[in-house]
């Protein structure tokens, strides 16, 4: 692995330790998301902040460009009563990483951040990219479909 690659992964694996280790119940993120902000800061990416959801857009957006959004969500759900571990501190285990929302979706939040961190001051991108890391998505119900008769 090169060494910035393995620079990568190690920021990347701390991120999503820290996400993990702070409770983050849905209509309770605040905590996750101001360590979103605070990483967004530190990588020196403007961002806002709309209750508990995090967003932010490439350093050289274009209005006439099309938009692509990456998103997931911070929130998740109560331990199971099954639960064996203690949810809110992260362990490594045989190459995997075990805590509550590091698979739903604490990773691919992070994969994320990590994707647009990538491309984000690139100045030839054929599209836009959007990160939006979204609060309450455990407890949103979807809309009716407009499109069906009653």
């Amino acid at each position: 692995m090169s060494k910035d690659l393995d620079i990568i992964k190690r920021q990347a694996l701390g991120l999503l330790k820290e996400l993990i280790a702070v409770p983050s119940f849905s209509k309770e993120e605040d905590q996750t998301a101001g360590i979103i902000c605070r990483y967004l800061a530190l990588q020196r990416v403007e961002h806002s902040r709309s209750g508990n959801n995090v967003y932010a857009f490439n350093k050289n957006f274009d209005p006439a460009k099309p938009s692509i959004l990456l998103n997931s969500h911070h929130d998740t759900v109560k331990p199971a009563k099954a639960y064996t571990m203690d949810p809110f501190v992260p362990v490594e285990k045989d190459g995997k990483l075990f805590g509550l929302g590091s698979n739903d979706a604490g990773g691919p939040l992070v994969s994320l951040l990590v994707t647009f961190m990538h491309f984000y001051e690139m100045p030839d991108l054929k599209y836009n990219l959007v990160i939006a890391a979204t609060a309450e998505e455990e407890i949103r119900r979807h809309a009716p479909r407009r499109d069906r008769q009653a």
